[in-house]
């Protein structure tokens, strides 16, 4: 007598265990293109502005809605005192020729002081004057740092201390040094003498706050210390990397 078929096994289903490792392949695929994406337009607006012109900047932007407009007129750093730039170089970060974007011993200095010392290169200020907004926030430096070493890679020296010369805020609604000279002095940016050149050079960190013609005991140090630094940089080689 046959035997009476046994009952048929379930399937087991196996659509929850497959669907949850393909969405999570799907979304980082998507991640992944995303990111590249986001560095493709990156290093495209980067390599634009080597050759370029930025046309404007957020801070510029924000600025000329509050005040109704703002000074500026850019100019070719061939067309600048050349004491202007070692000038800027001097106060702002002195090791420019000497790092790739980052001066870590200014970042180990500033972690030491604590808050009390800041620790930005020039190069980074350009990328945070030019592409990004102002404050501290950490998505701000995260970006800052994520853009920093392609403006290194894809400028120049020459270029980094040109735009920064051009986008710098000098003063309420004044950008840029050629309208900073004309504002404070009277003179272009070529004419500037070593002490105009350093007296600008000494208001940038509170530039709303302090005066190149009219200095404060404080500017007229900071400018005499910026005066020695500009000629230290030069005679040392530490200027080399945008003179030439």
């Amino acid at each position: 007598m046959a035997k009476a078929a046994g009952k048929p096994k379930r399937r087991t289903s196996t659509r929850k265990t497959t669907q949850k490792p393909g969405i999570l392949r799907r979304m980082r695929r998507w991640i992944w293109r995303g990111a590249l994406g986001a560095l493709a337009f990156a290093v495209v607006l980067v390599a634009l502005f080597a050759v370029l012109n930025p046309p404007t900047t957020p801070y510029k932007i924000a600025e000329m809605r509050r005040l109704g407009g703002v000074e500026q007129t850019w100019v070719r750093i061939e067309d600048v005192a050349p004491v202007m730039a070692r000038s800027v170089v001097a106060a702002e970060d002195a090791n420019f020729c000497l790092h790739w974007g980052f001066d870590m011993s200014a970042i180990r200095a500033a972690l030491d002081d604590g808050a009390d010392r800041g620790a930005s290169t020039l190069s980074q200020q350009v990328v945070k004057n030019v592409y990004l907004w102002q404050g501290r926030s950490w998505p701000r430096k995260a970006l800052e740092a994520l853009i920093t070493p392609l403006v290194e890679a894809i400028w120049s020296k020459r270029r980094i201390v040109e735009v920064y010369l051009n986008v710098a805020e000098f003063g309420e609604g004044i950008f840029g040094v050629e309208a900073a000279a004309r504002h404070y002095f009277g003179v272009s940016s070529g004419d500037l003498t070593a002490t105009q050149a350093a007296r600008l050079a000494a208001i940038l960190p509170a530039p709303k706050a302090r005066s190149a013609s009219e200095p404060s005991p404080f500017v007229r140090r900071r400018a005499a210390s910026i005066v020695d630094g500009a000629a230290t940089i030069r005679a040392d080689g530490r200027a080399a990397c945008f003179e030439s």
